[in-house]
């Protein structure tokens, strides 16, 4: 789709993935509506983008795990007389270690963001867009929607929930002119591991960029493309436990998160 004159809207804006979101499309001519809970941060990059290419930039501080902050979001679209032509669901974030010793409310959280803010986000945006017969959604999964997770169980159950539901909203929409799209990265180089507090999350090997995880989305787009994970490695690794059993692919991605203190278990 041409995006030039129209609206993004992006979550978690601030940093990121989600910043080079605004930053690409920005660059593209596509006016913003950035969302993300630092009002500050938010602020910074829409006057540097307005200044930088000349779109209109709305700010909208807001936490989208918390109950209704969705239907808020929305709301405050409608006051500003927004009409959504592409939504980007790219906020979340993830817990690591034992399941009984994570916070019960910090996984709450997770899910609340990773799983019912894009199902929320989409519902309430997805109509005009129909109505328009015209627009797009970016569900931001993972290489961790691919396979279970141990020691990461609900982030890479909610990843594997928003890759099976942007699929199936594919299919569904595929001649309405509407296309769902799913990225699935790899270890990019954000605040990603600062958020889950621990590098054991991460498989090792080098981090992409954020820069190119946005360059190549909006490229596989371009061409028509349902889903893209950057990099060979990355696509590799997501497609190799489907050569293996469940228990090979448990033990082996296991093997990898499990925490560093308990690494001499193994």
């Amino acid at each position: 789709m041409n995006i030039k004159g129209k609206w993004s809207l992006i979550t978690g804006a601030s940093s990121g993935i989600g910043e080079q979101f605004a930053r690409q499309l920005a660059k593209e001519g596509s006016h913003l509506v950035l969302v993300a809970r630092t009002k500050s941060k938010l602020e910074a990059l829409a006057s540097e983008l307005t200044r930088s290419h000349g779109v209109q930039c709305r700010v909208i501080p807001l936490d989208l795990s918390l109950e209704g902050a969705a239907g808020e979001l929305y709301r405050q679209c409608q006051q500003l007389g927004l009409s959504i032509d592409l939504l980007v669901n790219n906020a979340g974030f993830a817990t690591h270690g034992l399941f009984e010793e994570v916070s019960g409310e910090r996984q709450h959280e997770e899910v609340m963001l990773n799983v019912t803010a894009v199902v929320d986000m989409t519902h309430l945006f997805l109509p005009g867009m129909l109505h328009r017969g015209a627009g797009a959604v970016i569900n931001v999964s993972s290489t961790a929607g691919f396979q279970p997770l141990p020691y990461m169980a609900v982030y890479g159950a909610t990843k594997a929930f928003v890759l099976s539901f942007t699929d199936a909203l594919w299919w569904e929409n595929r001649n309405r002119g509407v296309q769902f799209f799913a990225l699935c990265p790899g270890s990019t180089e954000t605040n990603f591991f600062n958020v889950v507090g621990t590098e054991d999350a991460s498989v090792g090997g080098a981090k992409d960029s954020p820069e190119r995880v946005v360059a190549l989305t909006l490229r596989a787009m371009a061409r028509g493309k349902q889903y893209v994970v950057p990099g060979l490695r990355n696509y590799l690794s997501a497609q190799i436990t489907r050569f293996m059993t469940r228990r090979q692919s448990l033990r082996l991605v296991g093997g990898m998160l499990r925490p560093t203190q308990s690494k001499e278990d193994l």
